[in-house]
């Protein structure tokens, strides 16, 4: 390899490496930029070194950082996640547990088929998976162990279904792909849509299955009889999430709003509801506001520092190294798209979504495009394999998340076994979307020919 390789080299190992001392990832992209910039400079300046990298790049990231903060779909972002934080506060899911309950409460493992239609419709307006997990959490949790349901399965569901709003529209890691890779918002939110059914459809189908199967996991739970009035009820609880969905995503499939545009509509929504549920008032609006900004800013600073580290890496040769490593692989078109997915599946172990869309997929997106593959087929499903990210240790959030609130007797170790199976579902929904694109490709070409 020449000397710039090497470096480029160095430099992802290195930022692998110290993503284990605790250091904010901010920061370590940054520094790293910087570091291995100015040692680039050194080596060709004083040793004569041929490095592709000179004082160009320092202006350059400067104008590439001031686009980012520039670029109009981002604003979509903060939108979202104030959306998220107003309905975590409005008492909708709640009122949905309640209802669900009732409908499916007397079917063997009920409770937890209403935690995962519950976690569906959440992830379908909030897209937030810390404010989804913690929810599902505090109502459905309790309420499951409480009726004889194993630990195991009942945290595992919590866990899956929380996961499930960083897929489903609207996604704010969709968003940062789609700005990652300048490719429409709008397709990859229709793209992801039937993915997220099928994966939310998988979870509903083993729940049911276990409760067949084995009984004694996921009982039947003693609910009030079903009845009309039950059904009144459970459209009354319908009726608010279903409003922000057609708000949001409506607007965006009838081409009526920008996701930009959409994204404002959905927090004015959100807020709407909040107020007419009474549960808004000064008190709640500062710490709504507060958690926007604290989540923005960490988002925009690792966006930041992600995008030197990926200038510089790009500078070294990073990405041309990459492209040449893919294509040499003895296994076909094929064979590359397995070997890239399964390289992100296990850097999911150690690495956050967000590093994993910043740095991983703007590399090997030039490779999957000289194959020939439909680039929102391969986004979407390079998004279904972050999502096990979530759930896999030692850095999956979603069961930290869960452990923060779960009930006494819930320890890490029962969740680990819990999410086992579900993680295991998620690559049956990889091998179905990977060899039915038809699933993501169809409603993009639907709505925009």
């Amino acid at each position: 390899m020449a000397a710039n390789e090497i470096l480029a080299v160095l430099m992802f190992l290195s930022f692998i490496a110290l993503v284990f001392s605790g250091f904010p990832v901010a920061w370590l992209l940054g520094g790293l930029a910087v570091i291995f910039s100015a040692l680039a400079i050194v080596l060709q300046v004083d040793f004569n070194l041929p490095i592709a990298l000179d004082w160009s790049y320092t202006s350059l990231s400067v104008e590439r950082i001031w686009n980012v903060m520039e670029n109009w779909v981002m604003v979509a972002l903060p939108m979202f996640i104030l959306m998220g934080l107003l309905l975590d506060r409005s008492g909708i899911a709640n009122q949905l547990m309640t209802s669900f309950a009732r409908l499916f409460g007397q079917v063997r493992g009920g409770l937890a088929v209403t935690v995962a239609v519950i976690g569906l419709l959440l992830a379908a307006t909030t897209g937030i998976i810390g404010a989804s997990v913690v929810l599902l959490a505090l109502l459905g949790l309790p309420a499951m162990l409480q009726q004889g349901y194993d630990k195991s399965l009942a945290s595992g569901t919590v866990c899956a279904v929380g996961t499930l709003g960083i897929l489903i529209p609207p996604s704010i890691m969709l968003v940062l792909m789609a700005d990652r890779m300048a490719m429409s918002v709008g397709d990859l939110f229709l793209g992801a849509v039937f993915p997220g059914a099928l994966l939310g459809g998988l979870y509903i189908a083993y729940i049911l299955l276990v409760g067949w199967l084995q009984p004694h996991k996921a009982p039947a739970a003693a609910v009030e009889a079903f009845n009309w009035q039950a059904v009144i009820d459970l459209f009354k609880a319908i009726l608010p999430p279903a409003f922000l969905i057609l708000a949001v995503l409506g607007s965006i499939f009838m081409g009526l709003a920008t996701p930009t545009e959409a994204a404002g509509v959905g927090a004015a929504g959100a807020l709407l509801l909040a107020i007419v549920k009474r549960q808004m008032n000064q008190s709640v609006m500062r710490e709504v506001l507060q958690e926007t900004t604290r989540t923005t800013a960490f988002i925009f600073a690792v966006l930041l520092g992600a995008t030197a580290f990926s200038l510089v890496l790009r500078g070294l040769g990073g990405d041309e190294l990459i492209e040449r490593l893919l294509l040499g692989l003895p296994f076909g078109p094929t064979g590359i798209i397995i070997c890239i997915l399964a390289a992100t599946f296990i850097l999911g172990f150690f690495l956050d979504w967000i590093e994993l869309t910043l740095i991983v997929l703007p590399l090997v997106a030039p490779v999957v495009a000289n194959l020939g593959f439909d680039p929102v087929w391969f986004t979407i499903l390079f998004a279904v394999c972050l999502q096990t990210s979530f759930l896999t240790p030692p850095v999956g959030f979603a069961i930290f998340y869960l452990k923060g609130v779960a009930p006494e007797g819930v320890d890490v170790t029962t969740i680990y076994r819990g999410v086992l199976p579900f993680i295991a579902l998620q690559v049956v929904g990889m091998l179905i979307i990977f060899n039915w694109q038809q699933l993501v490709t169809w409603l993009p070409t639907q709505a925009y020919g």
